[in-house]
């Protein structure tokens, strides 16, 4: 097991900014044994698996993680893996990837979650012993400025976090060190990618502010992942995926409408409504491209 070095911490404005905006979408999770309840007695299944996958509501959701499961599980069918997710919030994917990556496969010694929010880490810390792991660690550190040494993952993940790194290259220049040769690097590509000279709507705008989601255009990412030493990229379009994903997801909320409120609240409610439908919306129109990206760490010479 690697031990992690006290965490380094990025520009405090994007702290700020970033624990304010998910503060205001997810406040039930800052009181997360009444959330926990309130879920259990909705689902009707206690432990991990009855929480459905509503201690993560970002656009892809439980979703998103099984394809990088899928991906995971391909390329390491066997063998425990260490395990980093960049952008780990308040823990959820980190969590369900550690449980779906034990399901039928390798498993994983160690799953590393690391995020630049204090409070999101202290969230997590608590729902982590809550559920009684020994195998997910939560650092609280700059995604570009991790305190782990070189070589000491074998997977990286980011699950939908790529929108809220102001400096997207340099977190994948980290990405790259962090990794061993032929380490594994898996994005979803949520609400982060745009064609050339296209970018999102001003409705989009409104409740995906820019001062908390960077989008970038897709030649500049290839190049950024070029540039941080990647080889074998590959990206996959989710756009068809994407908009039937997210139209199942609004009819969730939609048809447990009060179920849902009673674990979030009314106003957060709304705003996960809308986060989701200006999302398909510019899926639809082509301003947005998600996408399922993996690359390689170069073989050591």
């Amino acid at each position: 097991m690697v031990t992690p070095a006290p965490g380094r911490h990025g520009d405090p404005e994007q702290t700020r900014v970033q624990h304010r905006y998910h503060r205001e979408l997810f406040p039930a999770l800052h009181d997360w044994e009444r959330t926990e309840a309130s879920i259990v007695e909705f689902t009707g299944e206690s432990g991990p698996k009855g929480l459905l996958g509503l201690d993560q509501m970002g656009h892809f959701g439980p979703q998103g993680c099984d394809l990088v499961t899928g991906l995971v599980r391909d390329t390491f069918p066997h063998g425990s893996l260490t395990v980093g997710e960049l952008g780990s919030g308040f823990g959820g994917a980190l969590r369900y990837l550690a449980d779906a990556l034990t399901t039928g496969g390798g498993g994983v010694a160690r799953m590393y979650g690391i995020d630049l929010v204090p409070e999101h880490c202290a969230v997590s810390r608590r729902i982590t012993a809550a559920q009684g792991r020994s195998d997910v660690t939560e650092i609280c550190a700059d995604a570009s400025d991790v305190p782990l040494p070189d070589g000491a993952l074998d997977v990286i993940v980011v699950t939908g976090s790529m929108p809220h790194f102001p400096r997207p290259g340099a977190v994948l220049r980290e990405a790259a060190r962090l990794l061993r040769p032929g380490g594994l690097l898996v994005v979803t590509e949520e609400v982060s990618l745009a064609p050339p000279d296209r970018g999102p709507s001003a409705a989009f705008h409104e409740v995906h502010p820019p001062d908390v989601f960077f989008v970038t255009p897709l030649p500049d990412r290839l190049r950024q992942l070029r540039e941080a030493g990647f080889t074998g990229v590959l990206r996959r379009d989710l756009r068809e995926w994407a908009v039937a994903l997210l139209t199942d997801r609004l009819k969730v909320v939609r048809l447990f409408h009060g179920s849902v409120v009673g674990i979030y609240g009314a106003e957060p409610v709304d705003l996960i409504r809308r986060t989701l439908t200006t999302a398909r919306d510019e899926y639809l129109a082509g301003r947005l491209l998600p996408s399922l990206i993996t690359a390689r760490r170069a073989e050591a010479a």
